[in-house]
Formats: structure tokens, sequence, C-alpha cells
């Protein structure tokens, strides 16, 4: 993990047992993998809350980040409240422009939160190790998958029964269309 350099002895940590498979599953998947780390930018005290801004290292993890969804910062899973992407499209001129739309996202740590996690304890500055939702990147990767077979596969039939090509250029002509609106 790239900010375990940082800890000292006796630093807090999230820690949590692995669920079983006789677990009754509730709450959000987390596997305890790092995709990316954040740095926190800003934390806003809002009565007995507090709200934490962060923008991550690689803000191209923000497609995979939804407003009511969850990301996993230092272990602990919590509630997406706010996310400004900047974009979110490939290549090195997209992400020169994202850097300096500084995507971010923000968390919501309720009094009961703040007391369980370490997340509380943070500060302006310091890094975060940030996981993203795995179903997300499961959908992306079959959606993917699919429209790659489709259109390899010069048809086929699919929702709609055009095949490939039709699905293909209405997904297209609905962005370009929204695109072209926002300009």
């Amino acid at each position: 993990m790239p900010t375990m350099g940082t800890l000292r002895p006796s630093h807090p940590l999230n820690l949590e047992r692995a669920v079983s498979a006789s677990t009754r599953m509730g709450g959000h998947f987390v596997q305890g993998h790092v995709d990316t780390t954040a740095t926190i930018t800003s934390i806003t005290k809002d009565g007995d809350c507090l709200t934490f801004r962060l923008v991550p290292r690689d803000p191209l993890c923000l497609r995979y980040v939804v407003e009511k969804g969850y990301v996993t910062l230092d272990g602990a899973s919590l509630t997406v409240t706010a996310v400004a992407e900047g974009g979110g499209e490939q290549g090195e001129e997209r992400e020169e422009e994202q850097k300096k739309a500084k995507a971010w996202f923000e968390v919501m740590l309720i009094t009961y939160t703040q007391e369980r996690v370490v997340m509380s304890g943070k500060r302006e500055g310091e890094e975060v190790n940030v996981e993203v939702d795995m179903v997300g990147k499961y959908v992306e990767k079959s959606v993917r998958g699919y429209l790659e077979g489709m259109m390899e596969g010069g048809g086929g039939t699919g929702a709609g029964g055009g095949g490939g090509g039709g699905i293909l250029e209405k997904m297209v002509g609905r962005m370009v269309d929204e695109r072209m609106r926002k300009a």
C-alpha cells in the first residue's frame, strides 16, 4: 500500500476480519486493494459532521465513483456525497485537462462514523488509500466485452435486434448530441 511507509508504531488502522461464505452480506464490498491514492484538500465541519474533499492521484478512477455510491478510504467503506469528474476520457491531453479541472469527490462522516474509522483523524494535505467500487469495474468490463464482441462479430442480434453497429451508432449518436448541447 503506497501510504504504509508513512505509518509509525501505534498508528491507528482500519482492520476488519474477512467474511466467510456463511456470513450474512450487507453494506459494501471491500477487497482491500489500493486502486490509487487521494489527497485531502479540505475538511468542512457541518454541525457534528465532517465533509472531506479528496483529489485522486489518478483522476480516471472517478469513472467508478458515483454520488450515493461508495468508495473505500484507508480500508473503511464510506458513502460518496459529491463528485466532480472533470471529464473521464482517456489520453494524455484529457488527463492534463482533468488535472487542471481538479477532479474530486467528497465523503461525509457522521458522528457515529467519526468514532469508528481513522479517516476522522486525518488532516488537510494527507494522503489516503482509495479502493473504488469493484462492481462498477465488472460492469464496465462486461459491457466493453459485449460491445467489442458485437463489433468483431459483424453484427449478431443484440438489444433491439439490429446488430452491434446499430447499438453502437445509437450510443455514439447520443453522446455526440449531448456534447453538442453542452457546447
